[in-house]
């Protein structure tokens, strides 16, 4: 059965949920992970892409978006659609519904930071998975 581990940070930026998506994303990697970040839109894809590349020093994450031809060779891959045809172990969720394909991972990684409207959301997808039974965790961060 898939595990659903919630991560809560303090942080109420805006982009606070894309910063924990590449800390979650990289430790991941680092555990020899192959990982799907499920982002909203276009939009927030074209900028986790970019924030993957930035967002600590020394940091290096291979990854793509579900669009490019890389999506076989990369580690961790980003999309907005569907998933990619390959199978993941960990799916990182930024979208403000939970994916119906949310069961094919071994994990499920949902995000509570940022402005009260993202929290909501996210109390929302806590909701949904222990109304169906999924094994819930919640991770307190500090920063």
């Amino acid at each position: 059965m898939t595990r659903v581990d919630f991560y809560v940070s303090p942080n109420q930026a805006a982009e606070a949920n894309l910063q924990l998506a590449c800390r979650i994303a990289e430790k991941a990697y680092s555990k020899n992970n192959r990982i799907y970040v499920h982002v909203q839109d276009t939009q927030q894809a074209k900028r986790l892409d970019e924030l993957m590349w930035v967002f600590r020093d020394g940091s290096f994450v291979p990854h793509c978006q579900n669009t490019d031809n890389l999506t076989a060779q990369a580690a961790v891959i980003i999309g907005y659609d569907e998933m990619p045809e390959i199978a993941p172990d960990v799916l990182i969720n930024l979208a403000e519904e939970v994916p119906n394909f949310f069961t094919r991972f071994e994990r499920v990684a949902e995000i509570v930071s940022g402005p009260e409207s993202a929290r909501n959301i996210a109390r929302s997808h806590f909701k949904f998975y222990r109304e169906r039974g999924y094994p819930l965790e919640t991770h307190e961060l500090n920063s």
